[in-house]
């Protein structure tokens, strides 16, 4: 904990670098940002496997005043913040070297960080929302960074919205668990939690809340379109953390703050995962911006992780412990592993940007032979992303999947139904995440070019690719060496729930046994080894019978221009997902123009795509708040009598209110 009371000054003191602009501000801002974040990183580190601290400042709320604690659940996820923030600071310093607006970045940065830091470390629900808000309001001042391009500005606005109503509801939630006592420390709200029916309401408005800030469906509205406008760094850490810092907002609530919830709340939680991870993919693969496919990716992910949280509430609703453990591992793992690959897939995703000034990914292709070290990173963070082992992406999914299978006869009839939807959910969102990767990497990096400015693009600095790399290799260390992992997240489960995985570092060559060795078992080691030997083997025998062969031109059905226009495209490979899902998805109009015969110029297809719940329920909630405050805009021109009467009239209610409280 004394750590971080001097690294929260020092991220200040940066922030006010950003501020003045001295010479160099650049490299101190993001260098100072990298090296804090490592330092961050450790103390997350020795919070999972040491004891619980508590500090208290006397600053806050009155008789209250600013309370922090460090336990194995916040010390996991500072984990993650440290590790993203590292990452995306160390990216930084290659790819804003060209950045023509450093002002309208550097100040926010660092407190971005320290207010993610501040949420996952505070211990009351002061301390809480001042970080979650300070979290929004720098996010949002990074996301408009850019304000002037097309578009930027409904981004900044459709996120500060959703921001706001994010932590109005958490506000709401922590009110309902606060009582007319105002319980607003933790340790208060751990000691008399709510119960019952209010336990189950309280976790479905912080669902809402953290939800909103995570991308859960419906509430994802915001997030393909703050992804795009942001600096590409920014949107690692709001992809790669932010969302994650979410996440640990209703795991905190859900499995240390609130008490014992029905299993109709897991229910719920277990569906919205399945549903928003189902959707998201969808929405990805039928995407051509290269930034908002993986940020519809991200809203897959986080579905996938509230999958994995509501199993978690469904096992311990019934009193599973075990299978509540391997769930809670499940969640965390793909947590961490979403920061990794998503941070990488980003970064990624900046240096082709900045190397082609595209994001259409249509506008791209052949880059593996002018970018080959982000080819080879981007390779592996797709194959991670899609879920193909040995990679990490696939452990984390296959705990998630030996959890739903571990006990799908649950006694509630609700579980019985959701168990086997939420699997086929699942099912369904990794194969599609595999042919939406497969198409990313292959419409960019594949093939020949599609543009000039693919034609001419060159790789990217060191700081860039290095971070890149790095990524790449913690991608395979993860897959590779899962047992690791899983027993460093034992005393997360065994403080929260009381139980834990089997310890797996023993197992004969490093193979993990989630449940037991007759029931299921997976070795990293064994299938990288495999499929290297297999790769190599295969490499080794095209070179050696590639001089026995005569090479000739392929078969080119007739067409001998090299054009890329004869290439397979992104709209061709979504094509057939788009004519069975799009209907339900996203209302498609499609209109051909013909040219009359003899007339030589191509025929032209349009397309006019619409989005489900933007369309059904964000606009038409525009359009009522609109006529709304056009109704209302009547009480600005009353006389102060009348004002005098309705502020009566709002203290009788409010005392009404007061006396029926329970």
């Amino acid at each position: 904990m004394t750590g971080l009371v001097w690294a929260a000054p020092c991220f200040l003191a940066l922030g006010l670098v950003g501020v003045l602009r001295p010479p160099g501000s650049r490299h101190l801002v993001y260098g100072g940002c990298a090296l804090l974040s490592l330092v961050v990183l450790g103390i997350g580190v020795g919070a999972v496997w040491g004891p619980v601290e508590h500090l208290s400042l006397p600053v806050g709320l009155p008789g209250v005043g600013s309370r922090f604690r460090l336990d194995p659940l916040s010390g996991f996820f500072l984990i993650v913040v440290g590790l993203g923030s590292a990452g995306a600071s160390t990216f930084g310093l290659g790819y804003t070297r060209t950045d023509a607006h450093p002002e309208r970045v550097l100040p926010f940065y660092p407190l971005f960080i320290i207010s993610m830091v501040l949420v996952v470390v505070a211990d009351d629900a002061f301390s809480f929302l001042f970080g979650w808000e300070l979290m929004s309001l720098t996010s949002w001042a990074l996301v408009s960074a850019h304000h002037l391009e097309p578009g930027n500005r409904r981004a900044t606005f459709v996120y500060l919205l959703m921001a706001v109503f994010s932590g109005f509801t958490l506000l709401f939630a922590f009110s309902l668990m606060a009582g007319t006592q105002g319980h607003f420390t933790f340790d208060a709200m751990r000691a008399n939690p709510v119960v019952g029916t209010w336990a189950d309401i309280v976790l479905i408005i912080a669902l809402i809340g953290a939800g909103a800030k995570a991308g859960l469906i419906p509430l994802h509205v915001w997030l393909p379109l703050a992804h795009p406008a942001a600096p590409s760094h920014v949107s690692a850490l709001m992809s790669g953390v932010m969302t994650k810092v979410a996440v640990y907002a209703f795991l905190r609530l859900a499995l240390d703050l609130v008490g014992e919830t029905h299993a109709s709340t897991a229910t719920v939680v277990l569906l919205g995962g399945g549903i928003t991870a189902m959707v998201g993919v969808l929405q990805a693969i039928l995407d051509r911006d290269l930034k908002r496919v993986l940020a519809f990716s991200t809203i897959e992910n986080v579905g996938i992780i509230f999958i994995g949280a509501g199993l978690t509430l469904a096992f311990r609703a019934n009193g599973l412990m075990m299978g509540a453990a391997l769930a809670l591992t499940a969640t965390l793992f793909h947590t961490l592993n979403h920061t990794v690959f998503k941070s990488l897939l980003f970064f990624g995703a900046g240096t082709v940007v900045e190397a082609t000034g595209q994001r259409d990914i249509e506008t791209m292709g052949g880059l593996i032979h002018r970018m080959p070290r982000t080819a080879l990173a981007m390779l592996t963070g797709c194959v991670a992303i899609a879920g193909f082992p040995p990679l990490n992406g696939f452990v984390s999914e296959w705990l998630t999947f030996q959890a739903m299978l571990l006990r799908p006869d649950m006694p509630q009839w609700g579980l019985k139904l959701a168990f086997p939807m939420a699997g086929a959910l699942l099912a369904l969102t990794a194969a599609l995440a595999a042919g939406c990767f497969v198409r990313l990497f292959g419409i960019c990096f594949l093939g020949r070019p599609r543009s000039r400015s693919a034609a001419e693009a060159r790789e990217a600095d060191l700081w860039s690719t290095g971070t890149i790399l790095a990524f790449a290799l913690f991608c395979i260390l993860g897959g590779v060496f899962p047992g690791a992992v899983i027993d460093a997240m034992a005393p997360i489960s065994t403080s929260l729930l009381g139980a834990r995985m089997p310890e797996q570092i023993g197992n004969g060559w490093l193979t993990i046994v989630p449940i037991a060795a007759g029931h299921s078992s997976y070795n990293g080691v064994l299938i990288f080894l495999f499929i290297l030997v297999s790769a190599l083997l295969a490499v080794a025998g095209i070179h050696r019978r590639s001089n026995a062969i005569r090479t000739a031109p392929p078969w080119d059905c007739g067409f001998p221009d090299p054009s890329p226009r004869t290439e397979y495209s992104a709209d061709s490979f979504a094509q057939p997902i788009r004519r069975v899902f799009a209907p339900v998805l996203m209302p498609t109009r499609e209109q051909v123009e013909m040219p009359p015969p003899g007339d030589m110029r191509p025929a032209v297809l349009h397309r006019n795509e619409g989005d489900l719940f933007w369309d059904g329920i964000y606009a038409p909630l525009g359009h009522f708040v609109e006529w709304v405050s056009g109704k209302a805009n009547v009480l600005q021109f009353l006389t102060i009598r009348r004002y005098l009467g309705f502020v009566f009239v709002s203290l009788i209610v409010l005392l009404i209110a007061l006396t029926v409280w329970p």
